[in-house]
């Protein structure tokens, strides 16, 4: 968390509030979020560039700056968010750029696991990751090729960056609830007829709940400070022990690969 809606909710609004903007001032106050660079290093190449692009990878917020790229992964509490020069800085403040036009643009992170990487020559970076699975390259076939002959449990596989980018453990119990697959069951097993339904159900999920702006259930917000809306509608994720929406039966909780999976054992087979 956050995940691919949350992150590009993000993206969409920091690009019509920072591309054009340039970078007038680096105040940095957890070092450890800075993974390649020192403070003067990032301070000296960000001072005077001007942001001109803002990219989403999986979960990572890549923002450009002409030739150069400053990323973002947010993990577990991460908040990136535009707020006027001069606002009260919140108690878990990370990063802060002074913008020109009067703004600043904020790292929040609670629980300190956000990370930064500045790359002043760009490259390619994010490296590793899979298919984005909103893109037209996700496509049934595709899904297929990633679970066939794969013993891990299905949920695990969803969640590895390397096969699809974006997917965590909200959206992942979501789409296999829709599909009606357990998210324990062996990614090789799935008939062509379950891999169908899970790509439909991802691609539906995931376009919902951009719609709604993401999904708030712990500390979410977008780059405006406001919450999504998608939480009032899951129906898995984080349901352990509640009737399914469907027929009634007491959702199970799992952990699979270390993370809690709710599934309705009546409804997912």
């Amino acid at each position: 968390m956050p995940e691919l809606p949350e992150v590009e909710t993000i993206r969409r609004i920091l690009a019509v509030k920072i591309i054009g903007k340039q970078v007038e001032g680096v105040e940095l106050y957890l070092g450890k979020a800075l993974r390649n660079a020192s403070p003067e290093e990032l301070a000296r190449g960000l001072v005077g560039k001007v942001f001109t692009g803002v990219k989403r990878r999986g979960k990572f917020l890549i923002l450009e700056l002409g030739g150069a790229k400053l990323v973002f992964h947010l993990r577990m509490t991460g908040q990136l968010i535009v707020v006027k020069r001069g606002a009260p800085p919140p108690k878990h403040l990370a990063l802060k750029l002074l913008l020109s036009g009067d703004e600043e643009l904020w790292l929040v992170d609670q629980r300190k696991f956000a990370t930064i990487d500045w790359l002043p020559r760009g490259g390619h970076f994010p490296r590793g990751l899979g298919v984005e699975p909103l893109s037209n390259e996700f496509t049934g076939q595709k899904l297929s090729e990633i679970c066939q002959g794969r013993g891990c449990a299905i949920k695990a596989l969803l969640l590895g960056q390397q096969h699809i980018a974006g997917l965590g453990n909200i959206y992942a119990d979501e789409s296999l609830f829709r599909a009606g697959i357990r998210p324990d069951r062996p990614a090789g097993s799935l008939s062509d007829a379950e891999i169908r339904r899970l790509h439909r159900a991802i691609r539906a999920v995931l376009r919902e709940s951009l719609t709604a702006g993401g999904t708030s259930v712990r500390n979410y917000v977008n780059a405006e400070g406001r919450q999504g809306a998608f939480q009032h509608e899951l129906k898995a994720y984080g349901r352990g022990g509640e009737p399914c929406v469907r027929c009634g039966t007491p959702l199970e909780r799992i952990k699979i690969g270390g993370r809690s999976s709710c599934f309705c054992p009546r409804c997912q087979s």
